[in-house]
């Protein structure tokens, strides 16, 4: 059995606190990396864990409830970049999993359950703060690879695109094991954040350890 893969981990705390002799040791660790890995766990990354939490504990709850994920399908006829909103791959597909797919809240295109009271209002500052952590991991990456100033937030500003993805995985069986296939993202910077089921795997398929 192949041995597990430890995460590497970059504080993220020198950024908020600009403690510049910590943003270059940090700036060095996110470099390594990514030259490495690919992916690394942040900590102190400005996101409370206290809303992370509750986005999870929501999200549970919505998928429990079979009548709101009918009256969270996608609009017919809506101009969503993505099809926000409810879906579920078919029994035939490879990924097992449903989902509820949400765009940049200020497009006002997405398509929210009634219930679990609280649901948007979590899920749109989950938004927010992972977008403004998104645009400090660009100005990172912009310095680490060497840019003029400012160059990946230029190139990449129209933030329209933006979507965060909430994720079910069916229950695995002896069969069949595939909660989200091998794949490989369109954009530029995914975060994933998960309950304590199940683990992603990484290279050679090896379970990733958080670090």
């Amino acid at each position: 059995m192949a041995a597990n893969c430890t995460l590497p981990v970059v504080d993220m705390a020198p950024f908020f606190a600009g403690d510049e002799g910590g943003i270059a040791g940090a700036t060095e660790a996110v470099r390594e990396a990514c030259q490495t890995h690919g992916f690394f766990r942040a900590v102190n990354h400005g996101v409370p864990a206290e809303l992370m939490a509750r986005a999870l504990e929501l999200s549970a709850a919505f998928f429990a409830l079979p009548d709101e994920k009918a009256k969270s399908r996608p609009a017919e006829g809506s101009k969503a970049p993505l099809p926000a909103g409810y879906g579920r791959y078919p029994a035939h597909a490879a990924d097992k999993n449903e989902y509820l797919l949400i765009c940049h809240p200020e497009l006002g295109l997405n398509v929210y359950p009634a219930e679990p009271a609280g649901f948007r209002e979590v899920v749109e500052e989950c938004f927010s703060k992972l977008a403004e952590l998104g645009l400090l991991v660009v100005e990172i990456l912009n310095e680490c690879m060497g840019l003029p100033s400012g160059f990946l937030k230029d190139y990449n500003s129209d933030r329209s695109f933006d979507f965060m993805a909430v994720l079910r995985y069916f229950p695995a069986m002896e069969e069949e094991n595939s909660g989200l296939g091998k794949h490989e993202d369109g954009n530029c910077i995914t975060f994933v954040f998960q309950d304590g089921v199940g683990r992603p795997r990484g290279p050679q398929g090896r379970p990733l350890d958080p670090g």
